[in-house]
């Protein structure tokens, strides 16, 4: 077992404080998507949480700046795709700004709500959009569950010191 290092290390908070301990945590990886006027919009997300059984209940963040919250500020749903390992080219896509997350790469079709919904991804759900709370330069979604599938196959694909990886062992 090894000690907390000396407090005589610690740095004010900073964004860079902040983005140096979080690599240190590791994140599962999703995928939020939407559909608008324009058409499908996505991003990656590792600030997935659950927030409630009853009703169900799950929470993420995406940046007031992204190209998908325009969508993701007035739309009523939302898909949220769990990726597996296996998915790492599609996680860093739609983590990629001006990428084509809906081109001819991703295969996804049109689901409940008209919601995008990605193939071969170890779960999804389709969810109602109940609150979009302002956090800095964020805006944290509250969505309720509305229906999905836990079937799908894979080891879950994590997000560790900037990378994306998948489990060990």
């Amino acid at each position: 077992m090894t000690a907390t290092s000396d407090l005589g290390t610690a740095r004010p908070a900073s964004p860079e404080l902040l983005r140096s301990v979080f690599r240190r945590h590791a994140a599962g990886v999703a995928v939020i998507t939407a559909c608008g006027r324009s058409g499908p919009v996505g991003f990656t997300a590792t600030s997935l949480a659950s927030v409630s059984a009853e009703p169900p209940m799950l929470s993420f963040g995406v940046g007031s700046k992204s190209s998908s919250w325009p969508v993701i500020e007035t739309g009523e749903h939302v898909g949220v795709h769990l990726l597996g390992e296996h998915q790492q080219e599609l996680a860093e896509t739609f983590a990629r700004s001006g990428a084509d997350r809906f081109g001819p790469a991703t295969a996804w079709r049109k689901g409940p709500e008209g919601v995008p919904v990605l193939d071969d991804v170890p779960a999804w759900m389709v969810c109602r959009v109940v609150a979009r709370v302002p956090a800095g330069d964020h805006r944290i979604v509250i969505a309720e569950v509305l229906l999905g599938d836990p079937t799908g196959h894979g080891r879950p694909l994590l997000y560790h010191q900037g990378r994306f990886n998948g489990l060990r062992g």
